[in-house]
């Protein structure tokens, strides 16, 4: 297995960026507020567009794309200076590979660089797989709570707003 690669994307990288958003919608639906159908309607120009409202990091190993991430500013006011990571997705055969936490790690690196000084993660309450995983990277929960946004079969279910503080990467060991 070769080396894992984390890298942003460019508007030009669009069509990498869709070909691995659709792979995310067909392959975990329920992960996501945007439909299959909806998404593989849009065309070259949205794409183009989403390229450059947030960044998107895609994860490749072995010449395929294997996860994305996006990391754009936090939408409420409540979090001011904030960064956000939304539309995490890791293909199921890289799962608990660490590709996760790359993204992570260099979504939050990007944030930084951006001037945020933390970063806003939206968990639901219920996937405990989730919250493990943000808190083990070093996110913490916060009172902030929202309806889910994508389609469940509970009604009610909520969604925490957990936050990593993102102080000076002065070595690869500092926490982010």
């Amino acid at each position: 297995m070769s080396e894992l690669t984390v890298r942003a994307l460019t508007e030009e990288d669009w069509a990498a960026y869709r070909a691995v958003r659709l792979e995310g919608l067909r392959e975990s639906p329920e992960a996501f507020v945007a439909s299959l159908e909806e998404e593989s309607a849009l065309g070259e120009s949205v794409w183009r567009e989403r390229m450059n409202r947030s960044v998107r990091l895609i994860a490749e190993q072995d010449d395929r794309a294997v996860g994305v991430v996006s990391v754009g500013q936090a939408e409420t006011a409540q979090e001011g200076d904030a960064g956000e990571i939304f539309a995490l997705w890791v293909a199921p055969d890289r799962r608990g590979s660490g590709v996760a936490s790359a993204l992570v790690r260099r979504a939050a690196a990007q944030a930084r660089e951006s001037g945020r000084r933390h970063v806003v993660y939206w968990v639901g309450t219920e996937n405990g797989r989730a919250v493990a995983f943000a808190s083990g990277m070093g996110f913490r929960p916060t009172d902030y709570r929202r309806p889910m946004r994508v389609v469940s079969e509970e009604d009610g279910e909520q969604e925490i707003a957990m936050v990593l503080p993102l102080g000076e990467d002065k070595s690869s060991h500092t926490r982010l």
